[in-house]
């Protein structure tokens, strides 16, 4: 437990470095249990989802060393289960799924339930599996899965979940001698890391970026050594620092090609991008434009960095609809940002974003870890200090967030909670 004391209105200007990406790095952990052989995965963010996932890869007997951004994992499996408590505490804990029924024929994971922004169904992952021939049965909250042999043939997703997509590449890489084809895969970067990690290992995977993958099985996968992509939302949300304070930042290890949309977007905006190499710079030219955005998956723009565009667009000239069409619940964190001095109103799946002059510092609590990133950046622009409390979901994605911002010129500062201070603090919010 703990909060970010920010005093707000300093331009921001500067270099920052984003880290490796979450959402690719607990995808390649999983994987890598369909090795035979150690792995090394390089540029691994320090961040509390990629120790919980470490958690759960040695309750499954996993050897796993984390150290200067590197993991080394042995995938020694002895157990199969994967209990409630650490499914309950990152729900992408059913990624493993996949790979132990792939592998060994047999998982039993907890059931996961909703989360703050919405109810992330996992029937497209239990219906895809079991199109492989995978035997699904659901037993006092967990999923238990076997199959005495992955069998080919083709599975239609009826929407591109990233995480049923990795599932079922992950069980179906090692169905010997099989084919599988999985019709509008998912197509984020994060996958196609996924699926690079797996050709590198031995897997034999056609049309890595496109909506229909042919995965065509192998006898046995290696571990490799590999260094994971960069964070585009976390590039994304860096960049709208720099915007939403009116200043000049670049964030270098970032992938432009990654963000196409957004960076459109932020052009539209009235921002200047500058897409270099290895990095991307912002400047504002001291306003914002409003505009319409509405999420979609990739290409599309991104759910992950709609909270904090609409922190940006609190602050544009005039009215912008930002659309939310992954998450039911991902406007929790408009309340906050109003707290703020915003001026925003939730209809549906749509904010209406009635910018206003200025923003006012006030104590807010973030929702969950995107909605967190929002308040912080609000927070970086309104006028006074401001609190951003509950800054464990903050933590879940975001790698020392505090001291990078610091480096580009913000006033925060983490201030951590005892047990009965936190205790006290929630009951009174």
């Amino acid at each position: 437990m703990g909060k970010f004391v920010i005093e707000g209105g300093k331009s921001l200007k500067g270099e920052v470095q984003v880290g490796g990406a979450k959402n690719s790095v607990l995808k390649l952990m999983a994987a890598s249990l369909l090795a035979e052989t150690p792995s090394v995965i390089r540029n691994v963010p320090k961040i509390r989802d990629v120790f919980i996932m470490k958690e759960v890869l040695e309750h499954l007997g996993a050897f796993v060393d984390f150290q200067d951004h590197e993991l080394f994992i042995k995938p020694s499996i002895n157990n199969f289960e994967t209990p409630y408590e650490l499914v309950s505490l990152m729900r992408a804990s059913i990624i493993v799924l996949g790979p132990l029924v792939g592998r060994f024929g047999k998982a039993r994971v907890a059931r996961p339930g909703g989360c703050n922004i919405g109810r992330r169904k996992i029937n497209l992952h239990l219906k895809g599996l079991s199109q492989l021939g995978v035997e699904i049965r659901l037993d006092r909250g967990y999923i238990e899965a076997t199959a005495k042999k992955i069998k080919g043939g083709r599975v239609f997703l009826e929407f591109p979940s990233v995480g049923a997509t990795e599932n079922l590449i992950m069980a179906a890489v090692l169905a010997k001698g099989e084919t599988v084809v999985i019709d509008n895969a998912a197509r984020e970067p994060e996958i196609v890391d996924l699926c690079n990690f797996l050709q590198s290992m031995g897997a034999d995977i056609e049309g890595v970026g496109e909506s229909i993958l042919v995965i065509r099985g192998v006898d046995c996968l290696s571990g490799v050594e590999y260094s994971a992509i960069p964070d585009r939302i976390e590039a994304g949300t860096f960049l709208l620092a720099g915007a939403i304070t009116g200043g000049e930042v670049y964030v270098s290890n970032a992938n432009p090609g990654h963000l196409e949309l957004f960076l459109m977007k932020l052009e539209e905006a009235g921002l200047e991008i500058e897409k270099k190499e290895k990095g991307i710079l912002v400047r504002s030219k001291g306003y914002t434009n409003s505009i319409d955005v509405a999420t979609f998956p990739y290409p599309g723009f991104p759910t992950d960095l709609q909270p904090q565009i609409v922190a940006l667009l609190s602050l544009a000239e005039g009215i912008s609809v930002v659309t939310e069409n992954i998450f039911e619940n991902r406007f929790l964190y408009v309340d906050e940002l109003n707290r703020l001095g915003a001026n925003i109103e939730v209809k549906s799946n749509r904010a209406i974003i009635n910018g206003v002059k200025e923003l006012y510092g006030a104590p807010t609590m973030a929702p969950d870890l995107r909605g967190g990133a929002a308040l912080i950046l609000a927070s970086l622009a309104a006028r006074g200090s401001s609190e951003v409390l509950n800054v464990t979901h903050i933590d879940r994605g975001y790698e020392s967030i505090e001291e990078k911002l610091r480096r580009l010129g913000a006033q925060i500062e983490r201030v951590e909670f005892k047990e009965e201070e936190a205790w006290a603090n929630e009951t009174t919010t």
